[in-house]
């Protein structure tokens, strides 16, 4: 590694204050509060949302058709199927060979 081109690198811990959560690593940024966590000192870095506290990760995330998306998608693909209730797409013509009776 070339001296001098990289920044420094901390111990902090981030704080998600949301869902009591913390976690301890190492990071470039750096804030003025700081916690001793076994003999070393950390910068402390709090944020809004962690895994911890994410719907996404916790579970508690729904997805919600409210646009209508499948009636949507089969509006638009309306052409392809049949006009009648069969669920199955129509194929495209084939275009007929061309026979070459070489004689």
């Amino acid at each position: 590694m070339k001296e001098g081109i990289h920044p420094d690198y901390h111990p902090v811990v981030f704080v998600d204050a949301s869902a009591d959560f913390e976690l301890v690593t190492r990071s470039t940024k750096t804030s003025d509060e700081t916690r001793d966590i076994d003999g070393v000192e950390h910068f402390v870095l709090r944020v809004e949302i962690s895994s911890a506290s994410h719907p996404f990760f916790t579970g508690q995330q729904r997805f919600i058709d409210t646009a209508g998306r499948v009636e949507k998608f089969q509006r638009k693909y309306q052409k392809f199927y049949k006009t009648d209730d069969a669920a199955e797409p129509e194929a495209p013509a084939k275009p007929e060979a061309e026979s070459s009776d070489e004689s």
